[in-house]
């Protein structure tokens, strides 16, 4: 088998770029790439094509599930002594692992953009140093509790433990750094604050 596999390789370094599309999309119309064709019943060229198409603010949502896909693929999969222990639900963390200490919540988010550049510290509040970026540490959407009444878009301090801000706006790569969720506590210490300072600078890699 390894040897058939060898020399078809072989063969395809021969064949021109035409020729090798050709063969390529053969293989696509029998192996699909990821389930989520199946479950749509259309290709992922035309899912990808309905991405590239989308509105800013749809790609927005799209760039920030891609973010918690990777943080999944590239950095948690890949913790030793570690295991995903992550419920089904709509959590106010994306992710719980856990080793034999205990366990963590981790909530990702998407550096904070501005006219499609990442967005300064001191442009969102002017208390906050030069040459830093910021993250929003609030749920997408806002709302209120029906019955008490309250906004539910903040977080509530100790809803997460952490949180892994992706520095793809600055770094145009999947990059992750981690704030300590219970650093970003308001000063009543029961809602986070919206916006949490980013050092620059200093990204793990996925």
């Amino acid at each position: 088998m390894a040897k058939n596999v060898d020399q078809i390789k072989a063969l395809l370094k021969k064949c021109t770029d035409e020729q090798r599309r050709e063969i390529f999309h053969y293989l696509r119309s029998k192996i699909p790439i990821h389930p989520i064709e199946e479950k749509l019943n259309c290709s992922a060229e035309i899912i990808l094509e309905a991405i590239a198409r989308a509105s800013d603010l749809t790609l927005r949502g799209i760039r920030g599930i891609i973010a918690e896909a990777s943080f999944k693929y590239e950095v948690l999969d890949k913790l030793k002594g570690w295991k995903d222990v992550t419920p089904d639900g709509n959590d106010s963390f994306d992710f719980k692992i856990k080793d034999s200490k205990g366990a963590v919540t981790i909530q990702v988010k998407m550096q904070r953009r501005k006219e499609h550049r990442p967005m300064m510290a001191d442009k969102a509040l002017k208390i906050l140093p030069v040459g830093s970026y910021v993250v929003e540490t609030q749920r997408t959407r806002g709302g209120k509790d029906l019955r008490t009444g309250e906004n539910t878009r903040p977080y509530r301090f100790g809803e997460f433990d952490i949180i892994a801000v992706s520095m793809h706006p600055s770094t145009n790569k999947l990059e992750y750094i981690p704030l300590h969720g219970r650093g970003l506590a308001a000063a009543d210490a029961e809602e986070q604050e919206a916006i949490a300072q980013v050092p620059a600078g200093v990204h793990q890699a996925g």
